[in-house]
């Protein structure tokens, strides 16, 4: 007779931190079922945590290093791949400078311990200043907000959405996402909830999952959020509504030597504009300031649009000026067990900027727009080789095809990942870590965002096999040959590090942190006491944090109205120049609650069934030029063209349309079946390199414009 055993553990797939249930029989996977006993999520999970059992399983992951020669991959022991890399790596830098080498983190690293924890010794380790992330095409603008205002670029406040009685949401739908940047489990049940207490409202150009599930939901204009909620700031100030409470001793300058800044953008102004009536706007401001605890959020769609950083200040500002921050049930910042905003910068910008077109960095990043400009550009400081550590980025940033071009003529790319995807295609070695099963787990980031404090640690469910790496340890033993100990002190404390691993820093990190017992192994929480609490430990919900929790030194909120109001200028010169005519249509993404990143796709069980790399259109639209439900479209911006299937649904803006994120995967070269088989096509072949959120350099995915055609005729509206 067989074995058979339960592991509890989260799902690391997304930001929703899900507590799972697997049954392993005779060390194969049976099922993967939410934890009933998890007081975070609640039983909850979404389709996508079956996905795990698919990349462990799966027969396209790469197990062991590979090197290319002569177009052919070739398989080589660990020892001779890394030397091989740290070789290729100090050969480029000396002969191009350490410039030459880019750096390029995916999203999936903040989900993984180890990698999160343990790559800054190899960053520092290359000396470059050209690095990259996929930050800048997704939340930089709530980095560069919380930065100036609160003092640290993680101190974000999320929707205390367990307590809230009206919540009041812009370019989000977290029954996708299952949240972001406020990590949320069992958001659909939060959601009603919310209902039952009041109201959920919707601001989005097109009818989501959320929007449907919400009391009331308004279409808006692509790129014109800012318009909308300068116009809810104009009311606010006008009917007197203005009221910060007990945030006002907080404040470094008192809220209403704000009230001039906003009077010109009423909501009758705005409304031709926004595609949101002025009786709408004045609504939603009055609900809202009636509410007894209402919070406004604002996410994805919000961030990566023309104005996303001013769009997502003017949403903080909203709050503070209706006394809803640091309020229960409005934003409130979280206490996590374990306090990396203690152990990481506070933030930094512009110290130094992108070679070719001057951007400014954030945090020692450039945004990835400049990427592709970077490598083609001749000159000193042109990258010449680039690292890419569990990203994509030829499907996930902006001119995709541009990129593939730049990637094609590097001298070195390497890239630490399990596939052999559009990207890393082009590598000349590929360093595979272990699956997410076989690796420990504590959620460090997801933790500093959480709609409830609350701990969770789970040791790795499968041993890796011999041959095989973590991601920390391939980074490690990449910094040792790039730069080796120095004396025995250094040499001491990398073999420290490395025995401890990150189990060993989460131990010291819990006793560091403010529920640990600091010198006193035997009191507050521990790694011992996580390790006997299989479904986490709660440890209760969000309370008001400051001024203790404001990292400027006076304790203040800075309000930064000269940073971030001087973008008024470029607002009044895109939207109030009356020569200019509106585009057409407009390019909006799209989630879907199966899928995240690119690499999701080569899950069979996630992507079976129709095709979800559609182009959604309103019908009117639709009918205006003789395209049918199913029909092939044209998609066209100034950078490229895709062409896809039309599906028609009134749940689009008329002059909207969507193409999900993370699709593609027909470049040729890639190893990965199952992607290949719904390869669908790239949004980000149509998104724009050169048009960028200028405050803060991010990326601009929401709001292209675009032409559309179906593809046996030629009629076309342009933008």
């Amino acid at each position: 007779m067989g074995s058979t055993s339960k592991h509890f553990r989260t799902c690391n797939l997304c930001e929703a931190m899900c507590g799972i249930e697997i049954t392993v029989e005779n060390d194969k996977i049976t099922t993967i079922k939410g934890d009933e006993q998890d007081s975070f999520s609640r039983g909850h999970i979404c389709p996508k945590a079956l996905a795990l059992k698919d990349l462990y399983e799966d027969p396209d992951r790469i197990r062991t290093p590979m090197e290319k020669v002569d177009g052919e991959w070739r398989e080589l022991s660990w020892e001779e791949a890394l030397d091989k890399v740290a070789s290729r790596i100090k050969s480029l830098q000396a002969e191009h400078g350490n410039d030459s080498l880019g750096v390029y983190l995916g999203n999936p690293n903040v989900h993984n311990t180890g990698s999160l924890l343990m790559s800054g010794g190899v960053l520092r380790a290359l000396k470059t200043k050209n690095k990259f992330s996929a930050t800048s095409v997704d939340q930089l603008p709530h980095h560069i907000v919380s930065w100036k205002l609160f003092g640290h670029q993680l101190r974000i406040p999320v929707p205390d959405i367990d307590n809230t009685d009206y919540f009041l949401m812009f370019g989000a739908n977290p029954l996708a996402s299952n949240g972001s940047i406020m990590s949320v489990a069992d958001v659909k049940q939060r959601l009603k909830d919310v209902r039952k207490r009041g109201k959920v409202v919707v601001v989005d150009p097109r009818r989501t999952a959320t929007a449907e599930l919400a009391d009331a939901h308004h279409f808006v204009r692509p790129g014109t959020d800012v318009l909308v909620l300068l116009a809810m700031l104009n009311v606010l100030f006008a009917e007197g509504l203005v009221n910060t409470g007990s945030l006002a001793k907080h404040l470094d300058q008192g809220p209403m030597s704000l009230a001039d800044k906003f009077g010109a953008y009423s909501p009758e102004m705005v409304a031709p504009l926004t595609g949101m009536s002025a009786e709408v706007i004045r609504g939603l401001v009055r609900e809202f300031c009636a509410a007894k605890a209402p919070v406004m959020y604002g996410r994805l769609g919000v961030s990566v649009q023309e104005f996303g950083t001013l769009s997502q200040y003017l949403i903080m500002l909203f709050n503070i000026l209706t006394g809803r921050l640091d309020s229960v049930g409005g934003l409130m910042f979280t206490k996590p067990a374990v306090d990396i905003l203690a152990q990481s910068g506070k933030g930094n910008m512009g110290r130094f900027h992108s070679r070719v077109r001057g951007l400014p960095e954030f945090n020692g990043e450039l945004p990835v727009a400049v990427l592709a400009e970077e490598i083609a550009t001749q000159g000193e400081g042109q990258i010449k080789g680039m690292l890419l550590m569990a990203g994509n980025p030829v499907l996930s940033t902006p001119n995709g095809e541009q990129l593939d071009r730049a990637f094609k003529g590097l001298d070195l790319l390497v890239a630490i990942d399990f596939y052999i995807n559009e990207s890393s295609r082009h590598a000349d070695f590929i360093l595979p870590p272990v699956s997410p099963l076989e690796r420990e787990h504590y959620d460090v980031i997801f933790n500093v965002l959480a709609v409830r404090n609350n701990a969770r640690y789970a040791k790795a469910l499968f041993p890796r096999r011999a041959d095989a790496r973590h991601d920390w340890e391939i980074l490690l033993s990449l910094r040792d040959r790039l730069q080796p100990a120095r004396g025995l002190k250094d040499k001491l404390s990398r073999q420290l590090l490395r025995r401890a691993g990150p189990s060993g820093l989460l131990t010291l990190l819990l006793r560091q942190g403010p529920y640990g017992g600091g010198l006193n192994p035997f009191k507050g929480l521990s790694m011992a006491k996580l390790k006997k609490s299989p479904h986490g430990i709660d440890l209760g919900a969000l309370k008001p944090a400051l001024p203790k929790g404001l990292y400027h030194r006076d304790r203040k909120i800075h309000l930064e109205t000269e940073f971030f109001l001087k973008d008024l200028a470029r607002v009044d010169a895109k939207f109030l120049n009356p020569d200019k005519k509106p585009e057409q249509f407009l390019l909006i993404g799209r989630r879907d609650v199966r899928s995240n990143n690119s690499w999701l796709h080569n899950s069979h069980r996630l992507v079976k069934g129709k095709s979800r790399c559609t182009a959604l259109i309103n019908p009117i639209d639709a009918q205006a030029l003789a395209i049918a439900e199913g029909d092939m479209v044209r998609v066209s911006s100034r950078v490229g063209s895709v062409e896809l299937a039309a599906q028609l649904s009134d749940e689009m803006m008329s002059g909207v349309i969507s193409i999900p994120h993370g699709w593609g995967h027909n470049l040729g070269g890639t190893q990965w079946q199952t992607a290949e088989a719904h390869a669908g096509v790239s949004v980000n072949d149509l998104t724009d390199e050169m048009h960028i959120d200028e405050l803060s350099g991010n990326a601009v995915l929401n709001g292209v414009p675009v032409t559309l055609m179906a593809v046996q005729d030629s009629t076309a509206i342009s933008a």
